[in-house]
């Protein structure tokens, strides 16, 4: 098992099947439970896909492309995955206390993961924010000068285990949102951290998501 002061920390490289990436989760979730396995956090991207979460209503799929979609089982409704989109699957011990997260605490632990999102964003010079009734990180895109969601959440939690986690927009094709209705929000629109910064790499998303981490969780990424 791991250090008390760090967590595993697994970066895929190419398109992680989805099928693939719910078995892994599905499996690491069932062990952290029995106590055979360690926490970790695993940052993949997928091939194009629309996947629904248990909120999800059919009428906000439109899916002009015929993208694969999957039942994601997580919270929240429909969500677009694809190339240029950093997916980061959280799977931790809820029952312990992880950084600034109480155990056995769902809304700590949503408010903890919108906070490293944040600080995340901050590092790269991007301002994010949440809003009232709207899931996910919020900012001001540069182009269109209107709010737009930049990263998305969706997680689910198994006898106390987290998994799912989080979606960060680096440089998708912003057009594959279109079909559907990103999180059942219809008035605003997504954006990119490319749109601020055109230099920006995968690298630089993932190095700021490891530098914000332990301020908000409390363990020192271990990279496997």
């Amino acid at each position: 098992m791991q250090k008390t002061s760090e967590i595993l920390w697994k970066t895929s490289k190419g398109l992680t099947p989805y099928p693939d990436a719910m078995t892994l989760m599905e499996t690491r979730t069932r062990n952290i439970h029995a106590k055979t396995d360690s926490p970790m956090v695993w940052m993949v991207e997928h091939p194009p896909i629309f996947t629904a979460g248990t909120s999800a209503r059919a009428e906000d799929l439109y899916n002009p492309h015929n993208f694969p979609t999957y039942d994601a089982g997580r919270g929240g409704q429909w969500t677009y995955h694809g190339p240029g989109q950093r997916l980061v699957y959280i799977m931790l011990d809820l029952t312990q206390q992880n950084g600034i997260v109480p155990p056995r605490d769902l809304r700590a632990y949503v408010a903890t993961l919108e906070q490293w999102l944040k600080a995340s964003l901050a590092l790269l010079g991007v301002t994010a924010f949440t809003r009232e009734g709207r899931i996910g990180l919020w900012t001001i895109d540069p182009i269109t000068q209107q709010e737009a969601k930049i990263a998305a959440l969706g997680i689910r939690i198994s006898r106390w285990v987290s998994w799912h986690g989080v979606s960060i927009n680096l440089d998708p094709t912003l057009e594959d949102f279109d079909g559907i209705v990103p999180c059942g929000i219809r008035e605003f629109g997504v954006t990119s951290l490319k749109r601020f910064s055109p230099d920006i790499t995968m690298q630089d998303l993932d190095h700021a998501l490891k530098m914000a981490w332990p301020g908000c969780f409390g363990s020192i990424p271990q990279e496997v």
